[in-house]
């Protein structure tokens, strides 16, 4: 019988597991069909169902992780740990921080307006950036992934040890080297949340100086650059708040063994690490305007045509 626990987990991890994969797979089919239909997909199109691929498989590898924690969790304790599916879930993982990443910057770089030669080098040379940081953000994940190898030795040196006896001072110090690998592999993750930040920072500089002309020129304040700007701002803010959010998370969940009660630790931050890829997928949907429009035409033919009962003899 499973406890409480284990079966509360396994009901958010459900939920939370068919809405990701129904955010992001309405995304990837109404990208994909528009590409076919139109012969061609913008930048920001590619990105987003890239995006929402990786998302697709980093669902699955969480959601296979926590009903086998919660079944089988005996077992695979004595199993050890998984290296493959580590080091895979490690590059989807930063695959998917990456390419969000991407976006803002794209999203920067089309929406905000300065005079700086910089910023209008990259700005008329937005196609080649695009190129580049995707290459770059295929090349960070590889590494990320790469840089677990000797975190897994060490793990695998940490069992034998805890199984030989009384080895407490050599057993301390793989734990030390253990713990500073961990540290410096959490570093991957600061390259995107500076990008992240920077482009939240810049999208934020530019609405305040666009508003700034739209009162000096006493124009409309809701004109399409301000709408273009504060739509930007959402999903990058929103991106920013889930991923660290989600960051901490994952630090939880990685450091339970440090924690009084390390399987309720565990528990919570599995199921909150699936909230990211899950729930910012309908923002993405909400704030692109193609998507957004689809999913609420889909939404009004489910309700304006309901599915007819069966008809029987008598009926008209």
């Amino acid at each position: 019988m499973l406890g409480f626990a284990k079966v509360g987990r396994l009901f958010l991890s459900v939920t939370l597991f068919i809405l990701g994969m129904l955010g992001n797979g309405f995304i990837v089919v109404v990208n994909v069909r528009s590409w076919f239909k139109n012969k061609r997909i913008s930048w920001s199109d590619f990105i987003i169902s890239a995006l929402a691929l990786s998302r697709i498989v980093l669902l699955w590898i969480l959601f296979l992780d926590c009903v086998s924690m919660a079944i089988f969790s005996k077992v695979l304790a004595e199993l050890g740990p998984l290296e493959v599916i580590g080091i895979f879930w490690t590059f989807t993982n930063h695959l998917s921080i990456w390419l969000a990443t991407c976006l803002g910057v794209l999203y920067c770089l089309k929406i905000a307006s300065f005079s700086h030669p910089r910023f209008l080098w990259l700005k008329w040379r937005v196609s080649r950036m695009v190129v580049w940081m995707l290459l770059g953000a295929l090349l960070f994940s590889c590494g990320s992934a790469i840089s677990l190898i000797p975190q897994f030795q060490i793990y695998s040196l940490l069992r034998e040890t805890a199984g030989a006896g009384n080895v407490t001072e050599h057993f301390g110090k793989q734990m030390g080297e253990y713990q500073q690998i961990h540290v410096l592999n959490m570093l991957w993750y600061t390259p995107p949340l500076i990008l992240c930040l920077a482009s939240y920072i810049l999208l934020i500089l530019s609405l305040g100086r666009h508003m700034q002309q739209m009162r000096q020129s006493r124009s409309s304040p809701s004109d399409a650059s301000t709408e273009a700007h504060r739509r930007a701002i959402r999903i990058i803010l929103s991106f920013l708040f889930l991923l660290l959010f989600y960051f901490l998370a994952f630090l939880v969940t990685s450091s339970s063994y440090l924690l009084p009660r390390p399987e309720m630790a565990t528990i919570i931050g599995e199921v909150i690490t699936m909230l990211y890829p899950a729930s910012h997928s309908f923002i993405l949907i909400l704030g692109n305007n193609k998507l957004k429009q689809t999913f609420v035409e889909l939404l009004c033919c489910e309700s304006c045509h309901p599915n007819p009962g069966p008809k029987g003899p008598l009926a008209p």
